[in-house]
């Protein structure tokens, strides 16, 4: 089908809308490179959840000492600005947030984006005391502090190293995915089993 016979629709009451590039326009809010704060709230009060994708930002030429006022205020007061932007005409929430000397704007969903879990078919089996008590061990056990550095994309290395050696006429074959059977058969089992590797490697 040609390019120029193709169109936007939507499917509403079994029947297609055809919809215009003017339909878009209206629909669009107006373009502008300025984030508009509406509130400021506790840093903490988003939940991640809503998180979608941080931006950094910088002030014009003309805004740096209001930059800088925002950054400084924002640190101090431990809030965060909850504002909107325009992202390729569509409007965009966003969360305004302090890194360093660095202002974060946080892209973040709306409410309606959000899928509600109560059509989620979720468990209603208390948990045993015993049980409780062994998983948070094994949790204080593996506990440590956050360092992001520790992980790393292997991922995309190994697909620039096969690049790299497909350029210079170096095929390798796939490896073979390896199934292994546990000896767990449940989680309890993977607790006692993990704690008692522990307490022998500490011993």
């Amino acid at each position: 089908m040609a390019y120029e016979n193709i169109v936007k629709g939507y499917s509403l009451n079994d029947q297609y809308v055809v919809l215009e590039d003017d339909d878009f326009d209206k629909a669009a809010p107006e373009k502008s490179k300025i984030i508009e704060i509406a509130e400021f709230i506790d840093e903490g009060a988003v939940n991640s959840i809503y998180y979608e994708m941080p931006y950094y930002a910088e002030p014009e030429k003309n805004g740096s000492k209001a930059y800088c006022l925002l950054r400084d205020a924002l640190k101090e007061s431990g809030k965060a600005g909850l504002g909107s932007f325009v992202l390729r005409t569509k409007e965009s929430l966003c969360l305004i947030k302090t890194e360093g000397n660095v202002i974060i704007v946080n892209r973040i969903r709306f409410a309606q984006e959000i899928r509600k879990h109560t059509d989620l078919n979720i468990p209603e089996t208390a948990t045993k005391p015993a049980e409780l008590k062994m998983a948070i061990s094994l949790i204080d056990q593996l506990t440590g502090n956050f360092d992001i550095s520790k992980y790393k994309d292997t991922y995309s290395e190994k697909l620039m190293q096969i690049i790299e050696d497909k350029s210079k006429g170096k095929v390798k074959d796939a490896p073979k995915m390896k199934v292994v059977q546990s000896k767990a058969t449940d989680l309890m089992a993977q607790l006692k089993a993990s704690l008692s590797v522990s307490h022998k490697k500490a011993s």
